[in-house]
């Protein structure tokens, strides 16, 4: 599975939309979400649609418009969003549910490469499915308030990236009991 800009860009629009729900701010202006995401507009409005068409966001037309949620956050999980916009979540097209392709494998059903990616897809299924909108902006409201905020300062621009810490992920914050 491999998330795209335009999943990655769903997903950060829905959860704005969450804050703006759990904040009861009603209905935020599609430019308000492109300036606060830092989205291109037009790419975004590509978005909106499609979630709108699925029932997940509600326009509303007029010169307070914008989006809001269509369903509660509860009801919506994160891995519905992922299939929408970006489709399968296994790797590769053998190990696929909802969109299966043959493999090259001259034996398939005993494929150990095929049996690794099931079990690939699963795990991302079994996590995207789990939690809901709900879930994430609470859990990420949560981790706001705990952290104070950073003081803005002159950084020294290096050449090192930011390594994904398995300690920033959503499952360890849960399991350390920090949220």
């Amino acid at each position: 599975m491999t998330l795209t800009k335009r999943g990655e860009y769903a997903l950060r629009t829905m959860i704005r939309l969450g804050f703006a729900e759990w904040n009861q701010e009603g209905v935020i202006s599609v430019s308000n979400i492109a300036h606060q995401e830092h989205l291109p507009f037009k790419f975004l409005e590509a978005i909106l649609t499609e979630l709108r068409n699925a029932g997940y966001v509600e326009s509303v037309r007029g010169k307070y418009g914008g989006a809001k949620l269509a369903k509660p956050m509860k009801s919506i999980t994160m891995g519905e969003i992922v299939r929408l916009i970006d489709g399968k979540l296994a790797p590769i097209g053998c190990a696929s549910e909802t969109e299966y392709e043959k493999c090259s494998c001259p034996d398939e059903e005993h494929c150990g490469l095929r049996m690794l990616m099931i079990d690939v897809r699963n795990a991302i299924a079994n996590i995207l499915d789990k939690y809901t909108l709900h879930d994430v902006v609470e859990v990420t409201l949560r981790k706001q308030e705990l952290e104070p905020p950073k003081k803005k300062a002159v950084k020294k621009v290096s050449t090192k990236s930011r390594h994904a810490d398995p300690a920033d992920g959503f499952l360890a914050l849960l399991k350390t009991g920090k949220l």
